[in-house]
C-alpha cells in the first residue's frame, strides 16, 4: 500500500510541474478549441451593375459630386498690412520730441480662404469679389493637389464675382454650365467648396427659392435660396444639380453664430457667366446708368403723393448734368415704367437701367403731379467702384 501510494504522489507531482511548465512557457497548448456555434444567414444583394463601385445607389448623389468635385478649386489670399500700435506714437507733440526713434509701423501679412469654380479649360475661374477683394497675392490649390499662382482678369463689386486665371500648362477639368432657367424649387442641389478650410466638402439641400432680393448683400441681387450647408470658406463654391452641372456660385449665408443655419445664396449661373464674358472681353461689365437717387415708396408716401398704389421707384435727387438731368427727369417723379417694361420696386428699376446699353436711347414713363409722361433718355455709363485699398 505504501509503495502503491508513492507511485501515485510521484505521478502526481510529475502531472503538476509538466502543467506548471507548459503554462509557463506555452500557454496556448492548454487552451481548449472554441466549440464552433450555428453559422449566422444574413441577406445580402448579389453584385450588379446597378451596384458597381462606379454607379449611383438609390438616393445617392456620387455620380453628380464625382462630374463637379475636380472643377471646384481652393483659393488662398494674403495683404500685407501694417500692424497696429499706440495712437500716441503717432501724435505730433509725441512725434515732436521723439521722432521716428521709434521705428515705422511693422508689416504683417493677413490672410483669408476661399473657393472657386473651373469655368473653362484655359484656366478661367468663378469665385466671389469678397474672397478676393484687396489680396495682393493669390493661390489656387487643384483637386489634385497641384498649387498655382493666380492673376485677377477682373471684378465686379456690384454682383460679388470675380474671374481670376490660372496657366496649369494643359486643359484643365472645366465645369459643366446647366441652361438658363432650367433650376425650380424643390430642386436638389449640392454645395461644393472648402468650409473652414478643412479640405472639399460636399453638402446636399434643396432650392428652398428664386430670385431673392433686397438682401443687403450686394447691388445687383437675384439670388438662389437652398438649405445646403455654406460655411465660411464655400465662398465662391459650386452649387451643382443632380447631374453634376453648375447651377449657381456659392455667395453667402444667413447666419447669426457664424455658421450654416440652413439658409444660404448663391449666383444663378446666368448672372455668373454673363459677368465672366464680360469680364474676360474687356476687363470689366458695362451697365447702364441714369444718375438717379431712387427710394421705395411705402404706403404713407403713395398717400401724400396721391399715387394709386406703391409700385415702382420714387426718385428722390438727380445728379446735376446726368442723363436723367438732361432727359428731363426731376425729383419726386414716379419711374413706372422703362421701354414698356413696369416697375416692380427700386431693384427692378436697377435691373432695367442696368441691362440698356451707354449711349442707347431709352423711353422712361414717370408719373408727375398726376399724369404719364413719356421722357426719352440718352443712357450714360455706370461708374466704376473704386477698389479698396
Amino acid at each position: 500500500m505504501h509503495r502503491l501510494w508513492l507511485t501515485f504522489a510521484q505521478a502526481v507531482t510529475v502531472a503538476v510541474a509538466i502543467v506548471f511548465v507548459l503554462s509557463t512557457f506555452k500557454p496556448d497548448w492548454l487552451t481548449l478549441a472554441p466549440t464552433p456555434g450555428p453559422a449566422v444567414t444574413v441577406q445580402q444583394i448579389a453584385p450588379s451593375e446597378t451596384t458597381a463601385p462606379l454607379a449611383d445607389t438609390p438616393g445617392s448623389y456620387a455620380r453628380a459630386a464625382r462630374a463637379a468635385l475636380p472643377s471646384v478649386v481652393h483659393i488662398f489670399t494674403s495683404k500685407e498690412m501694417q500692424s497696429q500700435r499706440s495712437p500716441f506714437l503717432d501724435d505730433p507733440i509725441f512725434r515732436h520730441f521723439f521722432g521716428d526713434r521709434l521705428g515705422p509701423r511693422q508689416e504683417q501679412r493677413t490672410s483669408g480662404l476661399g473657393s472657386g469654380v473651373i469655368a473653362s479649360a484655359d484656366g478661367y475661374i468663378l469665385t466671389n469679389n469678397h474672397v478676393i477683394e484687396a489680396a495682393d497675392a493669390i493661390e489656387v490649390a487643384l483637386n489634385d493637389g497641384r498649387k498655382f499662382e493666380a492673376t485677377l482678369v477682373g471684378r465686379d463689386p456690384e454682383t460679388d464675382l470675380a474671374v481670376l486665371r490660372i496657366q496649369a500648362g494643359g486643359d484643365l477639368p472645366a465645369v459643366t454650365f446647366a441652361p438658363a432657367a432650367s433650376l425650380t424649387v424643390g430642386d436638389v442641389v449640392l454645395a461644393i467648396g472648402n468650409p473652414f478650410g478643412v479640405g472639399q466638402t460636399v453638402t446636399m439641400g434643396i432650392v428652398s427659392a428664386l430670385q431673392r432680393s433686397h438682401l443687403g448683400i450686394s447691388t445687383f441681387e437675384n439670388f438662389i435660396q437652398t438649405d445646403a450647408a455654406i460655411n465660411p470658406g464655400n465662398s465662391g463654391g459650386a452649387l451643382v444639380n443632380s447631374d453634376g452641372a453648375l447651377v449657381g456660385i456659392n455667395a453667402a449665408i444667413y447666419s447669426r453664430s457664424g455658421g450654416s443655419l440652413g439658409i444660404g445664396f448663391a449666383i444663378p449661373v446666368s448672372f455668373a457667366k454673363d459677368v465672366m464674358d464680360q469680364i474676360i472681353r474687356t476687363g470689366r461689365v458695362t451697365r447702364g446708368w441714369i444718375g438717379v437717387e431712387i427710394q421705395d415708396i411705402t404706403p404713407e408716401l403713395a398717400g401724400s403723393f396721391g399715387l394709386p398704389d406703391t409700385a415702382g421707384a420714387l426718385i428722390a435727387g438727380v445728379i446735376r448734368g446726368g442723363p436723367a438731368d438732361k432727359g428731363g427727369i426731376l425729383p419726386g417723379d414716379v419711374l413706372i415704367a422703362i421701354e414698356a417694361q413696369p416697375i416692380a420696386d427700386p431693384q427692378r428699376m436697377l435691373e432695367l437701367v442696368a441691362a440698356l446699353a451707354p449711349g442707347a436711347e431709352a423711353r422712361f414713363q414717370v408719373r408727375r403731379k398726376g399724369r404719364v409722361l413719356e421722357v426719352p433718355v440718352k443712357i450714360g455709363r455706370r461708374p466704376v467702384l473704386p477698389r479698396p485699398q
